[in-house]
């Protein structure tokens, strides 16, 4: 099981154990808009999911690891997305999920360690992510971590009856 260490937290692989924190993130509504999803997921779908959950990144071109304190509680998500081994790329995401544990420098520590763990390990040469232009938290998270913003995509998602913007920030690993 692979298991990346922080100061306050660790990421480590999925587990079976997870099915509950995962189907409750991926029916949360209130997070559909940052994961670009439309609609509710089984508790079957999510089973299957974590079955499979093992097989090589370089396979299946994702990576989603556990965002978990020293005292054993989940507390969020991380993604790689889009890998792509041949241009040495992916996209990222970072989801803490309850408002109580946000803006405590738990995700500034996730995207830390999956960044060196990228850029080390997967021998990776740029990270990017997609921000909604509204989300100012995850556009200072993801700046703080040295990620530019290189462009917007005008009226890029449709949400609630609206287009919305969203930021393209890139970290390329010199």
């Amino acid at each position: 099981m692979m298991t990346l260490k922080g100061e306050h937290i660790y990421l480590r692989a999925l587990e079976p154990e997870d099915l509950e924190f995962i189907h409750a993130v991926e029916n949360d509504e209130t997070v559909w808009e940052i994961s670009n999803t439309i609609t509710p997921y089984s508790k079957f779908l999510i089973k299957q999911y974590l079955e499979n959950a093992h097989k090589d990144i370089y396979e299946v071109k994702q990576l989603r690891l556990v965002i978990s304190t020293y005292d054993n509680h989940t507390i969020g998500l991380i993604d790689l997305f889009d890998f792509e081994p041949k241009s040495k790329r992916a996209g990222i995401g970072v989801l803490v999920k309850n408002e109580d544990n946000r803006q405590l420098g738990y995700g500034k520590e996730a995207l830390k360690l999956l960044v060196n763990y990228c850029f080390v390990h997967l021998g990776l040469h740029q990270l990017y992510c997609n921000i909604s232009e509204e989300n100012d938290v995850s556009i200072k998270l993801f700046s703080n971590q040295g990620f530019k913003n290189v462009g917007l995509k005008k009226d890029w998602n449709f949400i609630n009856g609206i287009y919305k913007n969203e930021y393209l920030f890139q970290l390329i690993n010199n």
